[in-house]
């Protein structure tokens, strides 16, 4: 297991767990971050990543990426 920002670009990966506050998680859970949940990495700009998670493209910063765990 380790945090998402050490993922390699393309390749797809499982969201294994989420970590922070109550109100992080939950703002994750909305964007589409679950346990069990297919993510790739796009890319990074910037200071923030670029994932694809259902069907969707998000940009979270690399704070947030830190405490999704694949």
């Amino acid at each position: 297991m380790m945090p998402l920002i050490f993922a390699d670009p393309g390749e797809e990966n499982l969201v294994k767990k989420v970590g922070g506050t109550p109100e992080v998680k939950q703002h994750l859970a909305d964007l589409g971050f679950t346990a069990g949940t297919p993510v790739t990495v796009i890319s990074e700009m910037g200071g923030n990543v670029i994932v694809k998670v259902k069907e969707s493209r998000v940009a979270i910063s690399k704070e947030m990426a830190q405490k999704i765990m694949v």
